[in-house]
């Protein structure tokens, strides 16, 4: 994996997605995660680059979910990530700025059901850092969508995080770097 160079700092986004409460809550095996998305964060806000958030949220009474979702019918079940929900708020290490975007989304994906597209169009954004977790679940969604929107793309592999490290690994190593302009660690980037 090679350091990613941005080609125009001024077309670029950082995307951190998913760093939610009930979301981090479950990565215990990733000790250091949060510490490497602050410094990303931290990286990116020095350098001029916005940072948009992508959090997942369900309205009262879960209207989004379907029976037929088994991911998303565990969630209303269990009572998670409904907004306002402190489990639902974006974890206080990798807070936003006020003038940072909050994008809230239904499903996997960053794109599918939420304004995103129409926020970096409006920034003129062609190239996309991303962060997030999980990197089967809303990376993969999100790469994959980016990639066919032509949006170049860097995958910060340290600041991603999935249960299964055999998925993690299998998808950084063998299926982004097919689509992605750059799969690196943060130390790389430093």
């Amino acid at each position: 994996m090679a350091t990613p160079v941005l080609r125009d700092k001024s077309h670029t986004a950082v995307l951190i997605m998913d760093y939610q409460n009930d979301i981090v809550s479950g990565m215990a095996a990733h000790p250091a995660l949060l510490d490497r998305a602050a410094a990303v964060l931290s990286g990116a806000r020095l350098a001029g680059l916005p940072v948009i958030y992508v959090t997942v949220g369900f309205r009262p009474g879960y209207p989004e979910i379907s029976d037929r979702n088994p991911l998303f019918r565990s969630l209303k079940e269990a009572g998670r990530l409904g907004e306002g929900s402190p489990g639902a708020a974006i974890h206080p290490r990798v807070a936003p700025q006020p003038t940072e975007v909050i994008v809230t989304k239904r499903r996997v994906g960053a794109f599918a059901t939420t304004d995103l597209e129409s926020v970096l169009r409006a920034r003129q954004v062609t190239c996309l850092v991303l962060l997030g977790i999980a990197t089967s679940g809303v990376v993969l969604s999100t790469v994959r969508w980016a990639a066919d929107a032509d949006y170049e793309l860097i995958v910060i592999e340290d600041c991603c995080a999935d249960t299964d490290e055999e998925v993690h690994r299998v998808l950084m190593q063998v299926a982004y770097p097919h689509v992605a302009d750059n799969v690196c660690r943060l130390l790389q980037t430093v």
